[in-house]
């Protein structure tokens, strides 16, 4: 092929018209992702950007609205206890999950129900 995939350049996840503000205080707030601003031509669609070193999530207007509860990102951890012991002291439910060989990882939900993976991989 003359072609190669270079890196993932973002994720998005749905969410229901006006829930700007719950993504900020969840995504920026909780989880700690800075704000993107968008591109001016695409403001008038909705929804809200973030970014925590190479990784960016788009938070995109969708009606009707429904979460994703199965397809997800999943974001590798530095110190994914810390996380986890944040996210519970903010009220996030935390759903842990021990089926990955070589990794820990626990799931959230974002505030409209799409589900996120947390995890961190053991090194040797």
């Amino acid at each position: 092929m003359s072609f190669v995939f270079k890196a993932l350049d973002h994720v998005q996840l749905a969410a229901p018209k006006g829930s700007e503000e719950e993504a900020r205080a969840f995504f920026g707030g909780i989880l700690g992702f800075e704000e993107v601003e968008k591109p001016e031509a695409l403001r008038k669609r909705g929804g809200v950007w973030f970014k925590s070193g190479s990784c960016q999530i788009h938070i995109g207007v969708e009606e009707p609205f429904v979460p994703a509860k199965k397809a997800h990102p999943a974001f590798e951890v530095g110190n994914l206890e810390a996380l986890k012991s944040h996210c519970r002291d903010h009220g996030v439910e935390v759903t842990e999950d021990n089926n990955l060989p070589g990794a820990d990882r626990f799931y959230v939900a974002d505030p409209f129900g799409n589900r996120i993976e947390l995890l961190e991989w053991h090194r040797k």
